[in-house]
């Protein structure tokens, strides 16, 4: 449990009647997986000290090793690749399949390891539950099984079925206030702490992943700085590498700043490239330009869906280019 999520762990913790789902629902970053998985440990601990895992009990080392009897996790499965794609042994697949939910009827029919007990089942990301899925999950909230609690993450909560969500009892699982993201960030010695976590909008977590990756985050900076002379083909291996929903991210805020610095000369994620900005907005297409953010929002919403990633990038990355090919002349 993170110190920002103090509020929310007494919420749940001392309830002395849990409903039997519960939607944890927040900003990405929040830390609501980790959260969710000290509460499903706590929740199943035979030994609880303060209504915290002991760590030392059978059912605490079930769960550290993966195995608990009394606990399932669903979300999107790592699978093998074809021999086609070599670079990568593994691949993650983009949605939750009925095939999970309904192995999960399955282990639900089942009695509970101790007579009982409480189960739990943990659904992270929710989101990406598809139709089929989630209307298989929607008859188990509808009748759910005796002493079972089910436990949805999601950052995207608009994706859910009304109907989920209406049979789950939300918990906002808020970012802390930045002077508590700052000082948290500081005993995990990250580095320009407050740029970071402006860059990462307020998430200490997302904000200490991109301090870790910093000089990967410094090169696509760089290249996005060329403009028209970016290379879509050198350039797109090197966002893919951070994932593609955190390189069409980067696209998204290095837009933003260029959006604001064109209209009215600020900077809001990018402080330390304001020269490059500022340059670059002399010969952008303002049209284009916005017409652009609205593609990468669209883009942004099938990030997870098993596209050929690398291609897609190459075309979003060469519209890019092209936004600096011709001045708006009427800015």
């Amino acid at each position: 449990m993170y110190p920002w999520q103090t509020q929310q762990w007494q919420h749940i913790m001392q309830s002395t009647s849990l409903p039997h789902a519960l939607l944890l629902r927040g900003r990405a970053g929040a830390g609501k997986h980790d959260f969710a998985i000290e509460v499903s440990q706590s929740l199943l601990c035979s030994k609880p000290q303060q209504a915290r895992a002991c760590g030392a009990c059978p059912s605490c080392t079930w769960f550290a090793e993966g195995n608990h009897p009394d606990f399932r996790l669903i979300s999107p499965e790592d699978t093998d690749e074809s021999e086609d794609a070599p670079k990568k042994k593994f691949s993650k697949k983009s949605q939750i399949s009925v095939v999970q939910i309904r192995q999960l009827i399955d282990y639900l029919s089942l009695s509970s390891h101790q007579v009982n007990s409480q189960r739990v089942i943990l659904i992270s990301p929710a989101e990406t539950l598809n139709l089929t899925s989630a209307n298989a999950l929607l008859k188990m909230l509808e009748e759910p099984p005796a002493n079972t609690l089910f436990l949805l993450v999601t950052s995207q909560p608009q994706r859910l079925l009304p109907t989920i969500l209406s049979r789950c009892q939300a918990v906002d699982m808020q970012l802390p206030s930045k002077a508590d993201a700052l000082i948290w960030l500081k005993t995990k010695n990250v580095m320009n702490v407050e740029s970071s976590l402006d860059y990462a909008g307020g998430s200490p977590l997302l904000a200490l992943q991109i301090a870790g990756e910093h000089d990967a985050s410094a090169n696509l900076i760089k290249n996005l700085t060329l403009g028209a002379n970016l290379d879509p083909f050198v350039s797109a291996p090197l966002f893919l590498s951070l994932g593609m929903e955190r390189a069409l991210s980067a696209l998204q805020k290095w837009t933003f700043d260029l959006t604001a610095c064109k209209l009215v000369q600020c900077v809001h994620y990018h402080a330390g490239h304001g020269g490059a900005l500022q340059a670059l907005c002399k010969s952008v297409n303002l049209s284009a330009l916005l017409s652009f953010q609205d593609k990468l929002l669209a883009a942004k919403k099938t990030a997870d869906h098993p596209l050929n990633n690398e291609l897609q990038l190459e075309n979003i990355l060469l519209q890019y280019t092209n936004l600096f090919r011709s001045v708006n002349v009427s800015m």
